[in-house]
């Protein structure tokens, strides 16, 4: 077995490993694609844990987009008949060295909590727990009416210098460990608007006067959908948008033949937990959320 930078080749290999293991990280055939053929960039990398021509391990690293201070985020998965040879180390040390080369100060990791003890020889130490849940959005229920005033309409049907800012005001104001500054628009339009992964036609932004007061945002394709972020401007909480523009964007999945959705929800965020639990999610995984310094 080998440790390497991962390759368009492991494609259908690495598919089929992220299914069997973790299907509900949505990682598609679409974003996994752009991911290996993107120039490269500071900070993210994939690696390869490799048999043969089977892949039995992977790594990914990224920046935190509009972190202060710089900080990072990685995954390492093994397949656990490998477990215990060194993989899961070789990979963890390789994305370190990624992040740190690009500046990052610090790392979060989501891993299962039976790998927390392991993990905390690298000095991670937990912060909280995320709570993975899925949902098909065929039995979804019906769509709640709009409140007077407000339309519902897809992402790309909006101004993206629009969508860029209520992102902005969502980012600084999410639960989370790592602190968001911001974002230049012309880096989120990349990661964002012009991205492949993101389903922009299948997520909902709540519009009042033309602007826009809370979103919904979707990364996939055709048959699954990672709920990627849920906003409502402060100022408009407490009114049931996140609600209303989620069950729009799973009755546009569900038209589009969309099978499985899911999302993920840091467990102190009670308000989200709530509405995913209206919605119908079912909870399929939890992981502890790890940080430690670089």
């Amino acid at each position: 077995m080998e440790i390497r930078a991962a390759e368009v080749g492991d494609l259908d290999s690495a598919m089929a490993f992220h299914d069997a293991l973790v299907p509900y990280l949505v990682v598609t055939r679409t974003n996994l694609t752009a991911r290996l053929t993107a120039p490269p960039q500071p900070g993210q990398a994939t690696f390869a844990a490799v048999d043969g021509d089977v892949v039995v391990g992977w790594g990914t690293t990224a920046l935190t987009s509009g972190s202060d201070p710089l900080a990072g985020e990685l995954r390492v998965t093994v397949r656990p008949d490998v477990r215990g040879r060194g993989l899961g180390t070789a990979l963890l040390n390789a994305a370190h060295d990624e992040l740190r080369k690009a500046g990052a100060t610090s790392v979060r990791v989501f891993a299962e909590p039976s790998s927390a003890v392991w993990a905390a020889r690298w000095g991670y130490a937990q912060t909280r727990q995320v709570h993975y849940a899925g949902i098909d959005p065929r039995k979804a229920p019906d769509l709640p009416g709009p409140p007077t005033g407000i339309e519902l309409v897809a992402l790309n049907q909006v101004d993206p210098r629009k969508l860029h800012a209520a992102n902005e005001v969502a980012q600084r104001t999410k639960p989370g460990d790592a602190k968001i500054a911001s974002q230049p628009y012309e880096e989120w339009e990349q990661e964002v608007w012009t991205s492949p992964a993101v389903m922009l036609d299948l997520s909902v932004a709540a519009v009042l006067d033309d602007e826009i007061i809370g979103f919904t945002l979707g990364i996939g394709d055709r048959t699954k959908i990672w709920s990627k972020m849920t906003a409502t401007m402060p100022e408009y909480r407490g009114r049931g948008l996140a609600k209303l523009v989620k069950a729009a964007a799973l009755q546009r999945a569900a038209a589009a033949g969309v099978q499985n959705c899911y999302t993920a929800n840091y467990d102190g965020n009670a308000p989200m937990l709530a509405v995913n639990e209206w919605l119908g999610y079912y909870r399929v995984a939890t992981h502890s959320v790890l940080v430690c310094p670089l």
